[in-house]
């Protein structure tokens, strides 16, 4: 009977621990399901912070002004600035990713953005595009502001970009203001100026220089003289044979400057060294498109055989990638160099032309499997001091005239 008791007790005992077990059990289930539906929330709490900037920055990423604007430069700045490393990477919109306010371009304080008032009566109105990429933006647009002031001291040089989504991307960033078309002719208004003389650094007679000059002519009546020099490459011309004395001189300044570069002492010594130059603009369906076909008359005409003109948009036909890639090959070269045919080494240069995606050229060339090497000289035309003296030129001719 004691043997039967003392059975029966260690059942009890057996049939205690497990129920004690599946207790423990349910609890560490529900312990994993709320540690599991934590971290969802958090996650979700991440998402919806990384969610915030992007919206922010993609209601500043628009080409016009408004009286919200600087408001919303800042709080997308703010709002980015609050992120964790983490939710940073998390940042995805229409426009947006975590390279607009993460990505280092350089030191923001070495760029002029040439706004000040106390103008006096003549003013040199420098207009570009723009760059949301510091290093390039002083080393390039402000390289060509420095010359010409320097060749004009009696004139005020201002700056102007015509890319609000440039400028809104280096106030919101870089606290730096850099004043659009409207801004910049109100100012000179504004001070009083009387001469104003606008030299664009524009490349070429196509759309972006027909907006700015619509622009200009808004604000003609303001001023006793109004000017607007020549771009870099000057009058566009019929067809792909007519060549001018800008388009020769930027030829031969940016193949110079590109062969130096590489570590060669001629263009011919890299010719022979199975080295060709691959010279990248941006392209455009504007009737002005024809200038990169005579930039590749020009240097044919010059002998430069291993010379290659592409643009990134692929206009004209004979500029896109894979047209390039073939006559490249097709003539028999090995290695690639490419360089941008753009005043400023800004996005398209770093991304379109060197950067690591797939679709960029240096990534096409490379996956042809064509060439044993294919490397990028990130530097814009603005630096040349041969392209500077160009539009040095084009300036005086109408302060002359």
């Amino acid at each position: 009977m004691k043997k039967k008791i003392v059975s029966i007790l260690c059942v009890a005992a057996m049939v205690g621990t497990m129920l004690a077990g599946c207790g423990n059990s349910a609890s560490d289930s529900s312990d994993d399901s709320s540690d599991k539906a934590s971290s969802e929330s958090e996650e979700v709490s991440d998402q919806e912070a990384a969610d915030k900037v992007a919206a922010l920055i993609d209601a500043i990423y628009v080409q016009e002004r408004t009286d919200e604007t600087d408001t919303q430069c800042e709080e997308a700045k703010k709002a980015w600035d609050a992120l964790t490393d983490a939710q940073k990477e998390l940042v995805e919109g229409e426009e947006a990713d975590p390279d607009y306010f993460g990505r280092d371009t350089g030191d923001a304080s070495a760029d002029d953005p040439l706004n000040g008032d106390d103008i006096g009566e003549n003013e040199l109105l420098v207009v570009s595009f723009g760059t949301s990429f510091n290093e390039s933006r002083a080393t390039d647009i402000g390289a060509i502001e420095k010359a010409l002031q320097e060749a004009y001291p009696d004139w005020s040089v201002r700056r102007a970009f015509t890319a609000q989504i440039i400028i809104n991307h280096v106030q919101a960033r870089d606290e730096e203001k850099i004043d659009n078309m409207d801004q910049a002719l109100q100012r000179a208004v504004d001070n009083g100026v009387k001469n104003l003389v606008v030299q664009p650094t524009h490349l070429m007679y196509g759309a972006e220089y027909d907006e700015m000059k619509e622009s200009v002519d808004s604000y003609a009546d303001k001023f006793e003289s109004v000017k607007i020099a020549a771009p870099l490459l000057g009058e566009v011309g019929a067809d792909a044979t007519v060549i001018n004395a800008d388009k020769e001189a930027v030829a031969k300044a940016l193949t110079a400057e590109a062969v130096a570069k590489a570590g060669f002492d001629s263009l011919d010594a890299s010719a022979e060294a199975g080295t060709a130059f691959v010279f990248l603009g941006h392209g455009t369906s504007h009737t002005a498109k024809v200038t990169y076909s005579q930039m590749q008359t020009e240097m044919e005409t010059l002998g430069y055989k291993n010379v290659f003109i592409g643009t990134v948009e692929g206009e004209p036909e004979e500029t896109a990638c894979e047209e390039v890639i073939a006559k490249v090959k097709e003539a028999g070269y090995t290695k690639v160099i490419l360089r941008p045919l753009m005043v400023v080494a800004g996005d398209h240069a770093n991304n379109d032309m060197a950067g690591d995606d797939e679709d960029s050229w240096k990534s096409m060339f490379e996956a042809s499997g064509d060439f044993e090497s294919v490397e990028a000289q990130v530097e814009g035309l603005g630096r040349i001091a041969d392209v500077q003296a160009i539009y040095v030129a084009h300036t005086a001719a109408v302060i002359n005239e």
